[in-house]
């Protein structure tokens, strides 16, 4: 694994123009820049569709036969990115994997605050299930805000008596809206792009106006019974703020016997795997990723 790759990575994240805690008029955009910038392999095909009432774009990979389908939910924390920026990574999960993915363009907040998400989540999630006719051969997915919704959508599901996805992986989770994890502070001069104070920007603009708060089992999973939840894959990077999130959340799954691997990256950033194509280390935990997928579908 190359240092300069990684120092490559970090530096990007450093100079770019996207803050996570900014404006939301204002940052979407330079988001949305930064996330399409580089053009997508030429054999990916995207397709926009709704499921449930909800917009998304399918994603395939010419000439691979997809052994099954996985529903993608991007990061942003819950107020900034979109369904087409998140497209780069799960195209290549896909790809690794054998698979389609679907990516979901859920309501945002400050505009949409909680349970919007939750609601577009669960309602794709439902609508896709009758589609396919079975979870046997679906994979839940999501990076950062994403991850929490993935793993939020199967908490609810579990409570209203949804059938459970194969398996579920969680990139960079967002998992405890309190922000009281020791790795804000402890990971606060290692971490490129993310900040306490934007998690918790984002986190009130998520629950502003609503009756919820953010140790809510539904709005922080780390808070939530974990029971009954499919085998979770979680990885994440040392140098984020949200290490402990991450931790954490696969800590409390351990002692809720849920199937569970922690996969820690050394001195990589806020979901590295977006940076496959120029990081080792990006690459290689996609690989780790495609083979749990393997593992636990049917």
């Amino acid at each position: 694994m190359s240092t300069e790759q990684r120092e490559l990575v970090h530096q990007i994240l450093r100079n770019a123009p996207f803050d996570l805690g900014g404006d939301v008029v204002v940052q979407r955009p330079l988001l949305e820049q930064m996330l399409t910038a580089q053009p997508l392999p030429d054999d990916v095909r995207m397709t926009d569709i709704e499921l449930g009432g909800i917009p998304a774009i399918s994603i395939e990979i010419d000439g691979v036969e997809p052994r099954g389908t996985i529903l993608h939910f991007h990061g942003g924390g819950f107020a900034v990115g979109s369904a087409r920026g998140s497209v780069g990574l799960a195209a290549t999960i896909a790809r690794k994997a054998g698979m389609r993915a679907i990516s979901v363009d859920y309501r945002l907040a400050p505009e949409n605050p909680y349970p919007a998400a939750l609601d577009d989540a669960t309602a794709a999630y439902q609508a896709l299930v009758e589609q396919l006719g079975g979870t046997e051969q679906l994979v839940v997915t999501g990076e950062s805000a994403g991850g929490n919704l993935a793993a939020e959508l199967l908490i609810a599901g579990k409570q209203r008596g949804l059938p459970m996805p194969a398996a579920a992986l969680l990139f960079s989770p967002m998992t405890d809206l309190t922000a009281s994890g020791a790795s804000f502070v402890g990971k606060a001069a290692s971490d490129p792009n993310i900040t306490a104070a934007a998690i918790r920007t984002r986190a009130r603009d998520y629950l502003d106006g609503t009756s919820a708060s953010a140790v809510d089992p539904l709005v922080s999973p780390i808070f939530a019974d974990l029971t009954g939840l499919p085998p979770l894959l979680i990885q994440v990077g040392s140098s984020e703020v949200l290490l402990d999130d991450a931790t954490r959340l696969a800590v409390k799954a351990a002692a809720d016997d849920v199937p569970v691997i922690l996969d820690v990256t050394p001195q990589v950033p806020h979901v590295f795997q977006a940076f496959a194509g120029i990081l080792d280390e990006g690459d290689a935990a996609l690989n780790r990723a495609a083979r749990f997928i393997a593992d636990n579908l049917a």
